[in-house]
């Protein structure tokens, strides 16, 4: 490709996967009775993180909340007794309170990238909170002519399970050379989280039969019901494959994928050297890209505008003229390009992607390079 002055010309986005662009002449930056039960049993609870989203940002898909319902089942109350003169007093069986748990909503996210670039995608990791249905005690009494012993469940848990993040890195098309080179595509794999499932828990019910004395003084009989915690499952979430198509490299050449188009503009194209005001005659290669969109994207699709500058000069300024540049294209085209700010966005790289080096490789400059690198990328979902 040509140095800065051939810069006139859209070039492919492919190979922006590693786009940057120019900090622009800024410095550089350096005994008797019955046995008493113990307290109400305390019940795990989920954490829900806050804020909970119902909505996913830039598209990004929503995995709906699960929710776990309360088990509760009623205490039983054993009555007072006498027996042979004894007073057995009464007691209650405390009952289970479980109360509801909840997997969380969450986002897959699906971070932006620059044109010529499958941006990084993130399904979030999962969990389903463990639970404990507490231990269970009928008491034992031993009174004149009864020795009744106690009848005792343990606590039956069912655990916790997790699924870990699952994560796509961004992935990017080759920086072409020379006019006339071939630029492979480039695929980023698909993604997949496995479903998650906790095991239901049963705790069994309790018997203490009637038991009665020679002289038929007796106790009365006593069932503690079974308790049930259902199973719970939280589906497997996928995000498909995505690629970007192969192309020829030349001037004023269009980047389609599957299901995006991008726009290369070399930044010397649009503006003055350090500067975000468009020149006025960059009108006509952003008119053409306009015509193009109109084309080859459907009504209404998000467009975005990535601004890059090189590795010269201090970072923050940097980032700050991308994101100025690429804010000046957005008011372009919102204003003389007739497409609605709403599908609208900018967002400023700065010198973060280089699509090609900035430097020769004894670490001199190398300004063809640069120029190269700044640039703005122009990107829409077909």
């Amino acid at each position: 490709m040509r140095r800065a002055s051939r810069a006139s010309a859209v070039v492919l986005a492919a190979g922006l996967s590693l786009a940057a662009c120019g900090g622009e002449g800024r410095p550089e930056r350096a005994g008797g009775g019955h046995d008493r039960t113990g307290g109400a049993p305390e019940s795990p609870a989920a954490t829900v993180p806050a804020p909970e989203p119902s909505s996913c940002p830039g598209g990004g898909r929503l995995i709906k909340a699960v929710e776990i319902p309360a088990v509760h089942s009623e205490p039983v109350r054993i009555p007072e007794a006498v027996i042979g003169g004894q007073k057995i007093p009464a007691v209650t069986i405390p009952g289970v309170d479980l109360p509801a748990q909840r997997v969380p909503a969450q986002c897959v996210e699906h971070r932006p990238a620059p044109g010529g670039c499958l941006g990084a995608v993130a399904i979030p990791g999962a969990s389903i909170p463990g639970v404990t249905i507490p231990a269970v005690r009928i008491p034992g009494v031993r009174a004149p002519g009864i020795d009744a012993p106690p009848v005792e469940q343990a606590a039956v848990s069912s655990t916790a399970v997790s699924q870990q993040a699952v994560t796509g890195a961004e992935v990017c098309q080759s920086k072409p050379s020379k006019e006339g080179e071939y630029v492979s595509s480039v695929y980023r794999a698909s993604l997949y989280r496995a479903s998650l499932y906790r095991a239901s828990a049963y705790r069994s019910s309790l018997y203490r039969p009637r038991t009665c004395n020679d002289n038929n003084e007796c106790l009365p009989q006593v069932s503690v019901p079974g308790v049930s915690v259902p199973g719970v499952s939280v589906p497997g979430v996928s995000v498909p494959g995505a690629t970007l198509k192969s192309y020829v490299a030349g001037p004023g050449q269009v980047i389609k994928g599957d299901d995006s188009i991008a726009y290369n503009i070399e930044a010397d194209v649009l503006f003055d050297f350090g500067a975000a005001e468009i020149k006025p005659a960059a009108a006509a290669e952003l008119k053409k890209i306009v015509e193009s969109l109109g084309r080859e994207v459907p009504a209404g699709a998000a467009v975005q505008v990535d601004g890059h500058t090189d590795g010269k000069g201090d970072t923050a300024s940097n980032q700050a003229l991308s994101l100025r540049r690429a804010q000046a294209i957005v008011d372009w085209l919102a204003a003389e390009g007739g497409i609605a700010r709403s599908r609208l966005r900018a967002t400023g790289y700065g010198e973060t992607k280089p699509a090609y080096p900035n430097t020769e490789p004894d670490g001199s400059d190398d300004p063809e390079g640069r120029a190269k690198n700044r640039r703005v990328v122009i990107s829409a979902a077909r």
